[in-house]
């Protein structure tokens, strides 16, 4: 066996997933030296998150400018608001222009990954083969598994049946009578682009969203112009755009009260194209605004105000047949199911196939909830880093500022890691976790997500909130400039000619 292991393809890096976070990640690498790496794709294009979400309507909630990497900025987004195909082919020409293909593995889904301990290293296997790695960068995403209710009768539905994020584009939804089960980021994108081709939607809807109208346009030939001349103008607009949602999210983090005046805009929004008032009655929320994800639409409500939309206000219970029937009796007869029913977020399905230091999963060790040093390190799984970790999700702003966030953490971890030179890891203090994690959730406690009066995707099977980032995006920034050799353990290979046990731990001084 030992000479079989040694023979397996080895790498310095491997980074898991080809979205905005695998791919920040790879050029990072690269911008600091490191080429040994290797990009683990489960599909067969980069993309991630755009690649897989192709549903009608689907765009970006957060402006095109923000929504980018500070590095490659793109003088030639289309709108404000980008469409899913255009951010799609912005990650396509990311991975051109920074020379990443040769680096990327596509249709090689991770299977299980374990921590080597007499080697100081991870052993992958994947569906392409086996290799191993001094360093995992997991960068699989929250938004990447779909979440289906598992409901009674499903199973023996005639018609169509699929989630928005994994569109079935060969089936056509005109002329059918169509089901639309959630209410989220996807629901609404989703509802106005089906409403005029379908002969009825019914939307089942378990808590109504907040809705702010979208305000957005085509950026127009002379913008794109200046954009191109005067790079400087792309990023103004940029530190603009962030500078906006810094100071908003004072109000969702600190002062929850003060969300009242925003929650009258969204009711005059809603008022302007619902007249009924039995559906107003319907599509009002009963929690603080900002609690679950506030939505951006200006087509929503017009939709649901057409004659040939039904909304039950009450979740799908059960499948009989062709009818639907939900919590509160009413049925419904279709010929297609779409769920726009969210993602694995608080339960990451890459945690069950990675084994750590102790032998147990990444799963076993978060039974209790989500936890990681800086949104990156998990005790017990030295020299795996995740990118979108734990507490590292927004509210109100835009993503990649965080991953690019992460991604200086990543840079000083691989840094670190050089300077203390042989062959090392870092295994993040269980101490540093707790500590870290405490402080995140005291700040927590005061917050829309925890005092708003609403259950969300952002809380896990305990209620606890490991999604979002209770803090702005500029605090977490500065938690994530460098590495605390103080929060790590350094583990070696033992040296030869003493006793000292595999992987044994030199303990910094705290």
């Amino acid at each position: 066996m030992g000479e079989r292991e040694h023979e397996r393809e080895h790498v310095r890096v491997a980074v898991v997933g080809s979205g905005f976070g695998g791919l920040g990640a790879a050029v990072r690498l690269r911008r600091e030296g490191v080429t040994d790496f290797v990009v683990l794709e489960r599909a067969s294009s980069v993309g991630g998150t755009w690649r897989d979400n192709s549903y009608p309507g689907c765009a970006c909630d957060v402006p095109s400018h923000l929504y980018s990497f500070s590095f490659a900025p793109n003088p030639d987004w289309p709108r404000v608001f980008s469409g899913q195909e255009h951010i799609r082919a912005y990650l396509e020409h990311v991975t051109d222009t920074f020379r990443l293909r040769p680096h990327i593995r596509f249709d090689s889904e991770v299977k299980r990954m374990t921590w080597n301990a007499g080697r100081l290293c991870w052993d992958i296997e994947t569906s392409s083969g086996s290799l191993s790695a001094d360093i995992v960068v997991s960068a699989t995403g929250p938004l990447s598994d779909p979440k289906v209710p598992d409901l009674p009768g499903l199973d023996s539905f005639p018609g169509k049946v699929f989630h928005s994020a994994r569109w079935d584009h060969d089936y056509d939804l005109r002329g059918k009578r169509v089901a639309m089960v959630g209410t989220g980021a996807s629901a609404i994108q989703i509802v106005p682009a089906l409403q005029p081709d379908v002969s009825r939607l019914t939307l089942f809807q378990r808590t109504p969203p907040w809705v702010l109208p979208r305000v957005d346009r085509a950026i127009s030939d002379a913008e794109r112009w200046l954009h191109r001349q005067l790079p400087f103008t792309s990023q103004l607009r940029r530190g603009l755009l962030w500078g906006i949602r810094e100071v908003q999210v004072q109000a969702f983090t600190k002062r929850p009260n003060e969300l009242g005046f925003v929650e009258r805009l969204a009711k005059r929004n809603m008022a302007r194209a619902v007249k009924d008032p039995a559906l107003r009655a319907k599509l009002t929320p009963d929690y603080r605004i900002g609690c679950k994800r506030i939505l951006l639409s200006s087509e929503y409500y017009p939709a649901l105000a057409q004659p040939n939309v039904d909304v039950v206000a009450s979740g799908l219970t059960e499948v009989r047949g062709s009818t639907l029937v939900a919590a509160d009796g009413s049925e419904a007869e279709v010929d297609a199911i779409v769920f726009g029913t969210g993602f694995h977020v608080t339960d990451m399905p890459i945690a069950e196939r990675v084994v750590g230091a102790d032998g147990r999963t990444l799963a076993e060790t978060w039974k209790g909830g989500m936890e990681a040093l800086r949104g990156a390190s998990a005790a017990g799984f030295p020299n795996w880093m995740t990118i979108i970790g734990p507490n590292t999700g927004l509210g109100n702003s835009s993503m990649i500022f965080m991953i690019e966030s992460q991604l200086n953490y990543l840079a000083d971890f691989v840094r670190q890691v050089d300077v203390l030179g042989g062959r090392v890891a870092l295994d993040a203090r269980p101490s540093a976790v707790r500590a870290w994690n405490h402080r995140v959730q005291e700040r927590m406690k005061r917050t829309v997500w925890s005092t708003g009066g609403c259950t969300s995707w952002y809380l896990d099977a305990s209620g606890r909130n490991t999604t979002i980032w209770p803090g702005t995006t500029a605090e977490f920034r500065r938690a994530t400039r460098r590495v605390d050799l103080a929060e790590y353990d350094v583990l070696r290979t033992p040296v030869t000619g003493t006793r000292k046990a595999a992987g044994q731990k030199a303990g910094v001084d705290a």
